[in-house]
């Protein structure tokens, strides 16, 4: 029976991943690390089924995905958003560009949309 939370058979991607994070990965990491956003807890490369989502939030079921122009109009991402959303996850899509040049309008946006997702 295949796990649908971190399969282990997609650990050692998980963990390239991490290791090759890019520099708005990272930034948005720092913000998000150690519970900074209303004392949630994020995982870094979380897979649900299939897919590795940047970052996850499982107590209240937020993705994020940080894009670069690659993502654009992505049957791919559409694809993957439409699985997410059937296993009730919401999906924050943010550019690689507005994190790494606005990263308090991020900051911002992402405490929005937790308290949306919390109420």
């Amino acid at each position: 029976m295949r796990r649908l939370y971190n399969d282990k058979n997609l650990k050692e991607r998980r963990i390239s991943l991490r290791k090759s994070q890019t520099d708005a990965e990272r930034k948005l990491w720092q913000i998000l690390r150690n519970k900074q956003i209303n004392g949630l807890k994020f995982f870094r490369q979380y897979s649900i089924g299939n897919y590795i989502l940047d970052f996850y939030c499982p107590a209240i079921r937020l993705a994020i995905e940080v894009d670069g122009s690659q993502h654009i109009d992505s049957e791919y991402d559409e694809k993957r958003t439409s699985y997410l959303r059937l296993e009730n996850v919401f999906v924050l899509r943010l550019w690689n560009n507005d994190v790494l040049n606005n990263l308090e309008g991020v900051y911002l946006k992402i405490a929005s949309i937790i308290e949306k997702l919390k109420s």
